[in-house]
């Protein structure tokens, strides 16, 4: 009986202490992971030439990133012709740009080995999709990858660019890192469509960017509804939850963009539909780099303030 009591005490002492002492240990792992992750990041150094540095990212692939990517590239020179602005497709598997913005050349070296973007619509672009045959499949594995991401980094004969947009890949993975680790990159903007499995995933991603101090500029709800031909009715396709995912991360909707032909049409043509101003489609794009400028110009004044 005395045995059987002294049992209980100790199973319930340990019941008490035992997630003490699991959450002391957790929390002394993360950060002792955390200081060997600082020792091991490579210093961050600017793209020479380029001023600010916006990603556009995506959890779930084939929610329309890079039609967003190449529209804020081109939104950004339609409302501020003045400005250089520069697109990289950062996707090694699958680069979209090329065809997005109509370019299938191969780039020129200059005298000090490095590539010359290609130029449509006044924006200089750069993707690993100039530097293969249309149509062949990169099988390659993640050390070549990142020797062919450091290439479209550091490789490129930029020159003077205002604002460039990098087009990544899906996902949080080997590339993500790389870009914010070896860059300094100045706001992202997250893509995603209001379906479930996409807003989660998308969710993992903003708390990457979070816990890595990058800036969220804001997300956009692509695919967001469908009008009918019929009565005209805007029909919610995917369900509604990017509002919800937005004010959960307490980030800016910045737009909701519907599935609409016009759209893909453009985009398959190779000219971005915010370029074309008799299209209605043009104007939640327009707003959308508009946005993306106005954050940036207020960043930049608060980390003025910051270092008075």
């Amino acid at each position: 009986m005395l045995v059987n009591k002294l049992n209980f005490t100790l199973e319930t002492k340990l019941r008490k202490t035992l997630p003490i002492i699991f959450k002391l240990l957790s929390s002394e792992v993360n950060s002792h992971r955390e200081t060997l992750m600082k020792r091991g990041l490579p210093k961050q150094k600017p793209i020479d030439g380029v001023k600010t540095i916006i990603l556009v990212s995506s959890g779930k692939g084939g929610v329309g990133k890079s039609t967003i990517a190449s529209n804020i590239a081109a939104g950004i020179k339609l409302i501020h012709p003045e400005k250089h602005v520069g697109l990289l497709d950062a996707d090694i598997f699958g680069p979209s740009i090329p065809s997005m913005m109509n370019l299938h050349d191969k780039p020129f070296l200059t005298e000090k080995n490095l590539m010359e973007p290609l130029v449509n619509y006044g924006i200089k672009c750069m993707s690993f999709g100039f530097l293969i045959e249309e149509g062949s499949p990169v099988i390659w594995r993640g050390l070549m990858v990142m020797q062919a991401l450091e290439k479209l980094m550091r490789q490129v004969a930029w020159g003077e660019v205002d604002y460039l947009i990098v087009d990544t890949p899906p996902g949080t993975g080997d590339t993500h890192l790389s870009l914010i680790q070896n860059l300094p990159i100045n706001g992202v903007v997250l893509v995603t469509i209001p379906q479930s499995a996409a807003l989660e995933v998308t969710k993992r991603g903003a708390v990457m960017y979070k816990k890595l101090n990058i800036p969220i500029i804001g997300l956009v709800e692509n695919m967001s509804i469908v009008k009918c031909p019929s009565c005209l009715k805007d029909i919610s396709v995917f369900g509604e939850g990017a509002q919800v995912l937005a004010d959960e991360l307490n980030i800016e909707l910045l737009e909701k963009l519907p599935l609409e032909p016009s759209i893909s049409a453009a985009g398959n043509k190779g000219v971005p539909v915010v370029l074309d101003l008799n299209n209605d489609q043009a104007v939640p794009f327009k707003n959308l780099a508009k946005k993306i400028v106005n954050f940036l110009s207020v960043s930049e004044i608060e980390n003025i303030e910051l270092e008075k």
